[in-house]
């Protein structure tokens, strides 16, 4: 009868799988964290980049506020005040000549019902080019004008509409005539 008696102090282990594993685990960390690395020293110049553009566009702009407000002074002084009030008044002509009849009347055919009336129009133009309608209208009764009213303000092209005056009919005029204010998005 044979016993094994192993008289090592530390016995065989068979730990080298373990230990080729834990190496190529390591290894692939490492390349990991290298890629890492590169790729934010790669993000970090891109950034650098975009923030020298940014501030070279900032300088631009800056610039040419700086261009503005000199010309702004010099419109703006007591020689130039002639000169200054005919631009404006030629501006506001341009603007309004700027305004399609065309288009304008092709948008309103859009949305007006076919019992109403159109009698006169008057577009007025603000300072910051938004477009007003001063509208008269006519129809045989208050519930067409009112359908109209829908329209104008669910369409995306006016909206806004503010009614001022109501003229019933007459004996000469057989319309009731509605006159209001309406906001028109057509771009100058």
């Amino acid at each position: 009868m044979r016993v094994s008696i192993n008289l090592a102090s530390q016995p065989f282990r068979r730990d080298r799988a373990m230990l080729v594993a834990s190496i190529a685990v390591a290894l692939l960390l490492a390349g990991t964290l290298g890629v890492l690395i590169m790729l934010a020293r790669s993000d970090d110049a891109q950034l650098a980049e975009v923030r020298q553009e940014v501030s070279g566009l900032r300088a631009q702009i800056a610039a040419a506020s700086k261009e503005q407000q000199a010309a702004d002074a010099v419109l703006r002084q007591p020689q130039n005040a002639d000169v200054l009030v005919q631009s404006v008044f030629l501006n506001t002509l341009l603007y309004r000549k700027g305004i399609s009849w065309t288009k304008l009347l092709a948008d309103l055919e859009k949305v007006m019902p076919h019992n109403v009336k159109v009698i006169n129009i008057r577009p007025f133009v603000s300072g910051k080019g938004e477009i007003t309608l001063d509208m008269l209208v006519g129809a045989e009764g208050p519930k067409a004008v009112l359908e109209m009213y829908k329209a104008l303000e669910s369409s995306a092209l006016f909206g806004g509409v503010l009614p001022q005056q109501t003229s019933p009919p007459s004996q000469s005029d057989p319309l009731y005539k509605y006159r209001f204010t309406v906001n028109y998005a057509q771009h100058l």
